[in-house]
């Protein structure tokens, strides 16, 4: 089991503050495994309780605080762990509920994958009395144990890392087997083909047939399908809608779902002092590489989920409103990614297989923008800074610098 630093401290400086936290995530991520058996032994009371289980749904509906009745060690703050509950139709007044009789007695910890996210949308009950933290994947910029703040990176980012073989070892581990704890740590080839067999099967047919509605299920599989080979470049739904043979709309609908569900995120172009900008096609990427059979593609969809677990907890611990964009005009000149907080860029990022001459887009894009540049590539002991007028370009090797992401 490998110990999820990182977010055991996110817990513990947002478990200070508030006594219902969410803790949201791709189904099988360790979610569950970080609840109960990490930020658990924080614990000496604890109760448990999964949706999932038959039993489970038997006791929420006879006896709602079921957890009064569990005997307690000592007279420490117990904490309650809801797993899975989104998946109960009335979980946000359950919740509430909870939260309103037992505040100030209990710690709740939240977690479940999908839905958890979509009501933050709109007016909620639950408004105030929570605080979210998203759970990814294993990353380099976790596992790297990166001594950086937010604000000291954003600061700095021109940072010239350590070269650490170990970096290199977890980039190709999870390129071969994806970021998800279970593939990742067994490494085998024929293990990760059974385990994506099951993972994709339980999502698409069962997670969200059931909890969408969704009838045309095997027109949405096939979409998914497709989307490997559409990473790095700007998706046209129009397209997408006659492959499959189904409406704009239909497809704009399934890949919001295939987003609520983690099986992919995606990207908005950023347009500000960019003349001749791409305005509304986003970009695909997918939670995990490993099923992309182009290298190139499959790095910058690594990089990508990268940059997004990083601004997303940033976010998430108060740092800022971060966001992660791409550049591309309508010229084709492109970057693969912006950092932005708060609507203002901060960093332009580049991913190369091996090129270590900067890029001709990156270059351009850093002067109308005037924010630090750097160019990822695929290859070992690499570390130059370039001069670009007021501003600099760092090349460097991607899994070290990325290791160092906070």
């Amino acid at each position: 089991m490998i110990k999820r630093n990182k977010y055991l401290k996110y817990w513990q400086e947002l478990s200070a503050s508030k006594e219902m936290i969410f803790l949201s995530g791709p189904r099988q991520s360790g979610k569950t495994t970080l609840a109960e058996k990490m930020i658990g032994s924080f614990f000496t009371n604890l109760s448990y309780f999964n949706y999932d289980f038959i039993e489970s749904k038997k006791i929420l509906r006879e006896d709602p605080y079921f957890f009064e009745k569990d005997d307690r060690i000592d007279a420490s703050l117990p904490l309650v762990i809801f797993d899975e509950i989104h998946k109960h139709d009335k979980w946000k007044n359950y919740l509430k509920g909870i939260y309103d009789k037992f505040h100030g007695q209990y710690q709740f910890l939240v977690s479940g994958s999908g839905r958890l996210d979509t009501f933050q949308k709109s007016g909620d009950s639950l408004a105030g009395r929570y605080f979210m933290f998203h759970l990814y994947p294993l990353t380099l910029g976790e596992l790297g144990n990166s001594y950086l703040s937010p604000d000291d990176f954003l600061n700095d980012p021109i940072v010239v890392p350590v070269f650490k073989k170990q970096l290199w070892d977890l980039w190709d581990t999870i390129d071969t087997f994806s970021g998800f704890p279970e593939p990742f740590m067994q490494g085998e080839k024929p293990f990760f083909n059974r385990w994506y067999k099951t993972y994709s099967r339980q999502l698409l047919y069962e997670d969200i047939r059931d909890m969408s509605g969704i009838r045309k299920i095997d027109s949405l599989v096939s979409l998914f399908s497709i989307l490997p080979s559409k990473i790095g470049s700007p998706v046209s739904i129009n397209n997408l809608a006659m492959d499959i043979g189904t409406s704009f709309n239909t497809i704009s609908d399934w890949l919001t779902v295939f987003d609520r569900f983690f099986l992919s995120f995606s990207l908005s172009p950023w347009t500000s002092k960019i003349a001749r900008a791409i305005k509304k096609e986003k970009k695909i990427y997918l939670m995990n590489p490993s099923i992309i059979e182009d290298s190139g593609s499959r790095m910058e969809n690594i990089v990508a989920i990268e940059l997004s677990r990083a601004t997303q907890l940033w976010s998430d611990m108060g740092f800022g409103n971060f966001s992660v964009h791409y550049i591309r005009n309508k010229e084709k000149e492109e970057v693969d990614f912006l950092i932005s907080e708060s609507n203002t860029p901060k960093l332009l990022i580049e991913a190369k297989l091996s090129d270590t001459n900067p890029s001709r887009s990156l270059i351009k894009f850093q002067r109308y923008l005037e924010v630090p540049g750097i160019q990822l590539v695929l290859k070992k002991n690499t570390a130059r800074i370039i001069t670009n007028d007021k501003n600099k370009i760092l090349i460097v090797s991607a899994p070290d610098w990325l290791g160092i992401l906070p």
